[in-house]
């Protein structure tokens, strides 16, 4: 039977592993009416515990997770995952932050709502944070920043609220992967996600953020992916230094108030094979240097107020179709030269006139 693995312990054999749900043909199953007993919680050795897809009706069977009782797995449990459950309601338990050996706790696409617990600042051993797609509210507590040793903190598809405070991030440099896209986050980015030297996503994209980009933002070294979309941030491009990230790929910078010019500094971005500048309110030229990025694939420059000519060679266009996008800027014009026979190399310039 998949899903659960017993360990010899002590001369007995005990239940380790517990996965319930249908991930596999001969994986333990939950029954229509799966609610939780008190007989979970003397398997005191369990390292892993997770269920998929059991409490699937929030009409029919809303269940809640228990809210006592965790504290008999604090010397053992390592994983903790809730995996598609859209009939799991309520909030996460206080007790759930006496699980001081937690290494992951997952609570992903449920039916969870309520303020995130400031407590779960007291899982100081937490690698794996994902409390993605749910309906939690409130403010990301202040706790969470001082969670070191996290490598994974997925925040996004909930609905929460406030500021994050100014020095969030500072202590979070071993973090990987930052998402907390998809909220209604507001106020300035704080500087100190500039302190997530090992990062290689982040996503604050479909916030409220405002304030313009923060200038720490060079100091994403490692980082691979930046999207911070969809957010009334405001500003200009100027402030960042986006030739020091020289292993960004992907850089959506679209629909944020942006104003000013395109630096050519972004042309240093060697490994850039995706840039999104449209929907904006950029002015001025756009250096052609930009066309002799290695890798990109995709330049969507579109409902902005750029001028002046578009200097790009027509291998470029030949080389992005339908990728390149600069329509809706009413002063920007290509040479006659540049009109190509193929119609899919010559979309990007549809809605651009000539010079």
């Amino acid at each position: 039977m998949q899903g659960v693995y017993c360990d010899l312990l002590d001369g007995y054999w005990h239940v380790t592993v517990l996965n319930i749900g249908l991930v596999f043909d001969n994986s333990l199953q939950c029954s229509p009416n799966a609610k939780f007993t008190h007989h979970l919680f003397e398997l005191i050795h369990l390292r892993s515990l997770s269920f998929f897809h059991c409490f699937s009706s929030p009409r029919d069977n809303p269940i809640r997770i228990p809210s006592s009782n965790w504290e008999r797995l604090s010397n053992s449990l390592e994983s903790l995952e809730f995996r598609s459950n859209g009939g799991l309601i309520g909030t996460i338990p206080v007790s759930i932050s006496y699980l001081k050996k937690l290494r992951s706790l997952v609570l992903l696409e449920n039916g969870l709502t309520g303020d995130l617990p400031i407590e779960l600042g007291n899982l100081v051993n937490l690698k794996q944070f994902v409390l993605a797609g749910n309906k939690f509210t409130g403010q990301i507590p202040p706790s969470l920043g001082g969670l070191t040793e996290l490598l994974i903190m997925d925040l996004s598809r909930n609905n929460l609220t406030g500021t994050l405070m100014l020095t969030f991030g500072c202590n979070l440099t071993s973090l990987l992967k930052l998402d907390l896209s998809n909220n209604k986050l507001e106020g300035k980015i704080p500087e100190g996600i500039g302190r997530l030297k090992n990062a290689t996503l982040l996503d604050l994209s479909r916030n409220k953020f405002s304030g313009g980009l923060i200038q720490s933002f060079q100091q994403l070294v490692s980082l691979k992916e930046m999207v911070i979309s969809n957010n009334p941030l405001g500003g200009d491009l100027m402030g960042v230094e986006w030739g020091k990230l020289q292993n960004l790929e992907i850089l959506d910078l679209s629909n944020m108030g942006l104003t000013g010019l395109v630096p050519e500094s972004m042309a240093g971005m060697k490994k850039l094979r995706y840039l999104g500048l449209n929907d904006n309110s950029l002015t001025g030229n756009l250096s052609p240097k930009l066309a002799s990025l290695p890798c990109l694939s995709a330049l969507y420059i579109n409902d902005n107020n750029l001028t002046g000519k578009l200097e790009f060679a027509e291998g470029f266009y030949k080389k992005m179709g339908r990728k390149f996008r600069a329509w809706n800027n009413s002063n920007l014009c290509y040479q006659p030269e540049m009109i190509l026979s193929s119609s899919s190399s010559s979309h990007g310039l549809n809605g651009v006139k000539l010079c």
